[in-house]
């Protein structure tokens, strides 16, 4: 099997500019790279781990790469991705995504916030990295990231991350940090559609969706149309049933005090969710009511699948970054070494889960990969070939 792993790097890596002075550059920026995506899909985590899958595997690495002056050392690795220009890496990680997947038309983007925990620094006043990412929950991508600023929140960082996404025609997900009139307005302005979580940080919408779906459930709105679904499954030792009610007649979205300032608001959803025995049917927990807004005027079937496949972006990426490559436990902090080397783990991640044969668990993908060049070579093709 051929993957034409070095000639992908470069159609979309290609443009990075290399932080090294000319007189120190005794291995290729090309070579560093592929090198350290592909230990990073073997299960190194570090840049010491890096350089020694680099040597185990060297031989199979040459038959790609030139490697002129053998595999580099660990310090090099290290200060090639602390300096290399991490905004610049990201636009080609959104733009190599951007090539390589079929088209985002019509599908579902859930954004979301993460924290690098332990890339904080006390010693110099340095605060944990928050990522803000976007996840295609049907294609199980990683679409991009964004760094958010060390004085700001995910707030400003969201708007930054979907100007450089083609989001037209697709349903944009996220929590109620991001449940924004302004960020409402950029995703309509990309002609996309909003799904947003509503809690009491927008008060006065909260509080006329709260009061018009508890009239309607006491039988004072019998003109209001809704529509309902309901959803049960089980599993982890208990059922879970979720009911959601949706209004679209704009007769009652338009009219609440507060809908004026949401563009395009056409929807308004209420979600409870109930936790049940799974012998005796008794509840575990008190019922859950939560409420969503959206412009996109659908069944209350698909937006509770929407709903849910929003914490895919949890389950699938975040959850997998902290537990399979221990991203969580990773101690690169000085410049833009955490940042980068993030985004390489999200690159890994792509490749491991776009491959469908092996039916392993992310985890022992990375040993299967660092086992067998075979292997390896299929997981790279997924996205390099």
């Amino acid at each position: 099997m051929t993957v034409h792993v070095g000639a992908s790097i470069d159609q979309y890596f290609g443009e990075l500019k290399d932080p090294r002075s000319d007189h120190t550059k005794r291995h290729k920026l090309l070579d560093i790279i592929v090198i350290t995506i592909c230990a990073v899909l073997s299960g190194a985590d570090d840049f010491p781990s890096v350089e020694q899958y680099g040597h185990a595997k060297y031989e199979w690495l040459k038959t790609f790469l030139e490697l002129p002056n053998g595999i580099p050392a660990h310090d090099t690795f290290w200060r090639v991705f602390r300096h290399l220009d991490s905004e610049q890496f990201e636009r080609c990680f959104i733009a190599w995504i951007a090539a390589v997947n079929v088209g985002t038309q019509g599908r579902l983007i859930a954004v979301d916030g993460k924290q690098l925990r332990r890339s904080h620094d006390k010693y110099a006043d340095q605060r944990a990295i928050g990522l803000v990412s976007a996840w295609a929950s049907e294609a199980g991508l990683a679409l991009g990231q964004l760094k958010v600023d060390d004085k700001s929140n995910e707030i400003t960082a969201i708007p930054e991350l979907l100007a450089l996404l083609e989001i037209s025609g697709c349903l944009v997900t996220i929590d109620a940090i991001g449940c924004q009139t302004k960020l409402a307005a950029a995703i309509i302005a990309q002609d996309g559609d909003y799904l947003f979580a509503l809690k009491e940080n927008q008060p006065a919408l909260y509080q006329d969706v709260d009061l018009l779906f508890r009239a309607h459930a006491e039988g004072l709105l019998p003109e209001c149309r809704v529509d309902y679904a309901r959803d049960v499954d089980s599993g982890h030792g208990r059922i879970e049933v979720r009911e959601v009610w949706a209004i679209t007649d704009p007769a009652w979205v338009t009219t609440l005090p507060a809908a004026a300032n949401w563009p395009n608001l056409r929807t308004l959803i209420r979600v409870k969710r109930e936790r049940r025995h799974p012998i005796d049917n008794t509840p575990l927990s008190a019922p859950e009511v939560s409420y969503y807004i959206s412009s996109r005027s659908t069944s209350a079937q698909r937006l509770l699948a929407a709903i849910r496949s929003h914490w895919q972006i949890e389950n699938g990426q975040h959850w997998v970054l902290d537990i399979a490559f221990r991203e969580d436990d990773s101690r690169l902090r000085k410049d833009n070494g955490a940042r980068n080397f993030a985004l390489v783990r999200r690159i890994a991640l792509n490749c491991l889960k776009q491959e469908k044969t092996c039916k392993l668990g992310i985890k022992n993908k990375r040993l299967k990969a660092a086992w067998d060049n075979d292997y390896m070579l299929k997981v790279l093709a997924t996205l390099f070939d």
